[in-house]
């Protein structure tokens, strides 16, 4: 007779924990660094490369975004078109307001800032350019750079012991045909135009039965700096003016006749003053040809009157 197993059998399982789902958050998190950092770096190269000029347009802009508001504006009650600008038809282009017109104001001062800003980047390259030539360094006291109200101005005085010209002529001396020579290709870098001055002390010279002044001397000692400079590699076209000014301009106002006086001045033009040296030469210019052939007959009859008068007297 079989026995029955009354021994009971336990199964055990092991319940295994699942670990918990890992999401894509992290993964957004680090795109959202990246783009920031990305920006950034992008901020600072921007901010390296703009000039300092526009730099501070862009602040100013952001500083005081509501300047209208701030200090006022035209009245709208005075207009009699809603939109500014606006005509009485609208098909026409003449009553729109353009986005450039609202900061043609502000456009000129910028422009002006840009321009110094080249002249400033010039004068550095000078002085770069003095100090590395052996034949500058050695004259550098006599090289005197600064900005005016005209532009980059670049003063080549005389000294006692070192004078540019020959005494009383234009012939220059070979110190100053070297300063020139160097300065030549330099000028070229900007496009605008050179003024080129002559100056005298107040030293009077004679010549021959004509008085040959100080006017007539810096003119010539002018023009002979002139041609020095382009014979060095500066374009021709580039001077707009030369003159010279004798010694109504003295460099030391208390001893006119002190060496320093005696100087060259050449002076890289800004923006402003070219174009008012322009308007001046197309006013003086503003003749047609029908009024410059009437000028000649009038001056052609009246010689010829006045040589009439004087055969009838003798």
């Amino acid at each position: 007779m079989s026995t029955v197993n009354n021994h009971r059998v336990v199964i055990r399982r092991k319940r295994v924990a699942s670990k918990g789902h890992h999401g894509g958050s992290w993964k957004i998190a680090y795109a959202d660094f990246i783009t920031a950092m990305m920006a950034f770096f992008l901020v600072m190269w921007l901010v390296s490369i703009v000039p300092r000029e526009e730099l501070k347009g862009i602040a100013d802009y952001f500083r005081m975004p509501l300047r209208v508001a701030l200090t006022g504006g035209p009245s709208t009650s005075a207009q009699t078109s809603a939109i500014p600008g606006g005509g009485t038809d609208p098909q026409k282009e003449s009553g729109e307001v353009h986005r450039g017109q609202s900061h043609r104001v502000e456009a000129q001062p910028d422009a002006e800032r840009r321009d110094r800003h080249r002249l400033e980047s010039l004068k550095r390259r000078l002085e770069s350019v003095i100090d590395s030539s052996p034949v500058l360094k050695s004259f550098r006291p006599q090289l005197l750079l600064d900005l005016t109200t005209e532009g980059l101005r670049i003063q080549i005085v005389d000294s006692q012991n070192r004078p540019m010209f020959a005494t009383g002529s234009a012939q220059v001396q070979p110190y100053m045909r070297d300063i020139l020579r160097e300065l030549g290709p330099v000028l070229n870098d900007l496009p605008n135009k050179l003024s080129i001055a002559g100056h005298t002390d107040a030293t009077q010279y004679a010549r021959g039965e004509r008085a040959y002044s100080n006017w007539e001397l810096s003119a010539d000692r002018a023009n002979a700096s002139r041609q020095e400079l382009v014979a060095g590699g500066m374009h021709e076209g580039k001077v707009m003016r030369v003159q010279g000014l004798s010694s109504s301009m003295s460099l030391v106002k208390d001893d006119p006749y002190a060496a320093v006086n005696r100087r060259i001045s050449l002076v890289v033009l800004n923006e402003k003053t070219q174009r008012r040296i322009e308007a001046e030469n197309a006013a003086a210019a503003d003749v047609s040809s029908r009024d410059a052939q009437d000028v000649g007959r009038a001056v052609d009859e009246h010689n010829k009157s006045q040589d009439a008068a004087t055969a009838a007297q003798e």
